[in-house]
C-alpha cells in the first residue's frame, strides 16, 4: 500500500472518499436494510432524521493512530452519520479515546456536534449498517477499497487499532501480513508496508457486558497506540 502524498492533500482526498461513501449503493442488500432501518427507527429515536446512508471515516487528517472497527451500527452510526456515534460501543469508545488525549471531550451525540478529534482517525472496512452486524464477504469485498484509500491518504499513521478480529483480518489482507498471527487482544504485528496492526477486543455490549474487555484494557490499548506512535503520554483517566 502506498501513501498518495501531499498532493492532493490527505483533507482532500479524505474529503472526496466521504462523498463517494454517502453516495455509494454498491450492495444492494446493505442499502435496502439502512434505508429501512431510517425509515421504521427504534421507539426510542422516533424523532431522529436517521442518516440511513454510508457512513465515512473520520478524524484528523494528519493523525499518527487509526482505529477500525467492523461496521456501522443500525441504529448507532446508521443514525447519527458519525462513525461509532449513537450506542453503547460508541459511549465506550469516544471516553477511552478522551482519556487518552485523541478527543476534545467524552461523548458525542452526532456528526454536528463540537467533538474533534486529534492525532486519530477512526475508520470500518464496512461502511453501511449490516443487518445482524454481519456483513457478507462480497459486501466487505466491494467496500474495502475505500478504507485502502483512506490508509493510504493517512500518510502519518504508523499504528493501526483494530476492535476485533473482523478488522484484524481485513487489515492484515490490506498489509500483507504473513505468516498470518492469530487475533487477540494486545496482539501487535508489525507490518512491511509501515504501520503497526495493533489488536484489541471490540467494544460490543457482549464483550464490555461481560468483563472479556473493560475500561482499563481499553485505555492500556490507547496508550499502547500513542507509544508506538511517538506521542507524549495523555492520561484523563483522573477525569473520567
Amino acid at each position: 500500500m502506498t501513501s498518495t502524498g501531499s498532493d492532493p492533500s490527505s483533507a482532500e482526498v479524505l474529503a472526496q472518499i466521504e462523498t463517494e461513501i454517502v453516495a455509494c449503493r454498491a450492495c444492494p442488500r446493505l442499502v435496502e436494510w439502512r434505508e429501512r432501518v431510517a425509515r421504521e427507527k427504534r421507539a426510542a429515536f422516533a424523532d431522529w432524521d436517521y442518516w440511513g446512508r454510508g457512513v465515512p471515516g473520520w478524524g484528523d487528517p494528519q493523525a499518527s493512530v487509526a482505529v477500525v472497527g467492523l461496521a456501522p451500527a443500525a441504529h448507532g452510526a446508521n443514525r447519527t452519520g458519525r462513525m461509532f456515534c449513537g450506542d453503547r460501543s460508541g459511549e465506550w469508545l469516544y471516553r477511552a479515546l478522551w482519556r487518552a488525549g485523541f478527543a476534545s471531550q467524552s461523548h458525542t451525540e452526532s456528526r454536528d456536534d463540537d467533538m474533534v478529534l486529534s492525532d486519530v482517525w477512526i475508520t470500518s472496512p464496512v461502511h453501511c449498517a449490516p443487518p445482524d452486524n454481519k456483513p457478507t464477504i462480497t459486501e466487505r469485498d466491494n467496500c474495502v477499497g475505500y478504507l485502502e484509500r483512506e490508509l493510504a491518504a493517512l500518510s502519518n499513521v504508523s499504528v493501526v487499532v483494530s476492535l476485533g478480529g473482523f478488522g484484524f483480518s481485513v487489515l492484515a489482507r490490506l498489509f500483507d501480513v504473513s505468516p498470518r498471527p492469530r487475533f487477540g487482544h494486545g496482539v501487535e504485528v508489525a507490518t512491511a508496508a509501515g504501520p503497526t496492526i495493533l489488536g484489541c477486543y471490540h467494544v460490543s455490549q457482549q464483550n464490555t457486558f461481560t468483563g472479556r474487555l473493560t475500561e482499563n484494557m481499553l485505555d492500556d490499548t490507547f496508550a499502547r497506540a500513542r507509544a508506538i506512535a511517538g506521542l507524549a503520554a495523555h492520561d484523563n483517566r483522573a477525569r473520567g
